[in-house]
């Protein structure tokens, strides 16, 4: 099979399952974000790794773990983590970090890489919990269709990106991070997104949600959330130069790793839960 055809393959299969799982939510979700978090993380202390840093890696793949299970427990009402035992959880990586790494193995850098690790994975991915259970969400339809908004941008802006890089793209967008970006393909993803933005605040937010964006937001939610997603994606880009390597990993076939796939996501999840509460209304009756 080509490239291509791995990755085709693999949407194909793996695309319904994640819709479903977001409409049932409640453990499943919690539980696949908990599983996308910890091999993030996993791939981030790699990336840390070939770039000659030695993180906890063990230590940052638990923790992002968890966070999304702590967010479903706090959200069922059994146990929301206080901001004393998040401070617990900080000395016993410092901890960790004094036994394990002492005074010669840059102790502050892998704090720091660990702790980072946990919060650009575990703490982003939560993001996609906090959508299925926003308070503008009444039910499963609702809480999915906010889920998917910021992912079908994401999206959008990826395919975009690709077919007007390919076809128009000339002037590089950032060489020295990304050789393929183009200027022609960053604008043809955002113009890509912005039109979904505007025809899925009209038709789909008001069906599924009873919910919409005016006109002018939903175009303003577009561009922020195709720049966040582009933003992202040079993010790891920039990560994996420093590392030396093209994938994260080689776990999803034609894909590269789980970081490669959620890399945008982790920028326009946060981004599309602060905009949505800001810019979100009842849709008309």
């Amino acid at each position: 099979m080509t490239e291509f055809q791995k990755r085709l393959a693999f949407s194909l299969v793996a695309a319904p399952g994640a819709v479903a799982i977001v409409w049932f939510g409640g453990a499943a979700l919690a539980v696949l974000l908990a599983v996308a978090a910890a091999l993030a993380a996993f791939e981030f202390g790699h990336l840390g790794r070939d770039a000659g840093s030695r993180p906890l890696q063990e230590h940052g793949v638990v923790l992002a773990a968890l966070v999304p299970l702590c967010v479903h427990a706090a959200r069922l009402g059994l146990w929301a983590p206080p901001v004393s035992v998040l401070m617990l959880v900080v000395l016993e990586v410092l901890t960790v970090a004094l036994w394990r790494r002492g005074a010669t193995g840059r102790p502050l850098e892998a704090v720091g890489l660990t702790l980072f690790a946990v919060l650009y994975t575990g703490g982003m991915l939560s993001f996609a919990y906090a959508l299925r259970y926003h308070p503008y969400a009444v039910d499963a339809a609702s809480g999915t269709a906010l889920v998917a908004f910021p992912l079908l941008l994401t999206w959008g802006t990826d395919i975009g990106g690709y077919v007007f890089g390919r076809w128009l793209g000339v002037r590089k967008l950032m060489p020295a991070v990304s050789p393929g970006k183009t200027v022609a393909g960053a604008v043809g993803g955002l113009i890509v997104a912005v039109v979904i933005s505007v025809l899925f605040s009209r038709y789909a937010l008001p069906r599924f949600a009873q919910l919409t964006l005016l006109p002018s937001r939903a175009v303003l939610f577009g561009v922020l959330l195709s720049v966040g997603g582009q933003i992202g994606d040079l993010v790891e880009s920039m990560l994996k130069r420093e590392a030396g390597v093209k994938d994260s990993s080689h776990l999803i076939p034609g894909h590269g790793g789980v970081l490669d796939r959620v890399d945008s996501m982790l920028f326009t999840l946060p981004l599309a839960y602060v905009l949505l509460s800001l810019m979100l209304m009842p849709a008309p009756r």
